[in-house]
């Protein structure tokens, strides 16, 4: 059985991030699940690892579209957090957006594991876990 501790959600649509943790519980994952609705809450939540050791998260799922500081911007912030408080954190993009742009744009980054099209599926999760865990 793959070992994902923790997994966060980070997502300021309320219907996707039901339907996400449903995936993840019906994929029969032992996982804690933090839902984020913004990307600032999510990176306090980081940064306080101190506070909660035992739920830091080993996978992320990141959207890009968010009001306030959207997935880009949280990239930004989370690449410039302590080595430390990072881990060894696999973070997913999850988005609405087919823009390939967004897709090479993610990519390149060094800290971006996959970039996937939503909704989150049991393949797309499975493919992620067999892959990092």
């Amino acid at each position: 059985m793959k070992n994902v501790h923790c997994i966060m959600l980070i997502d300021d649509n309320a219907d996707d991030n039901y339907f996400h943790e449903r995936t993840i519980r019906k994929s029969g994952l032992q996982s804690i699940i933090i839902i984020m609705e913004s990307a600032e809450e999510a990176l306090n939540y980081l940064k306080a690892k101190d506070e909660h050791p035992d739920k830091h998260p080993d996978l992320i799922f990141l959207d890009i579209n968010m009001p306030g500081m959207d997935g880009w911007e949280f990239l930004e912030e989370y690449s410039k957090l302590d080595k430390d408080l990072q881990g060894h954190i696999i973070v997913t993009m999850l988005t609405t957006s087919e823009n390939p742009d967004d897709k090479e744009r993610a990519l390149a980054l060094e800290i971006v594991s996959e970039f996937k099209t939503k909704p989150l599926t049991p393949a797309i999760l499975n493919e992620i876990t067999d892959k990092y865990f």
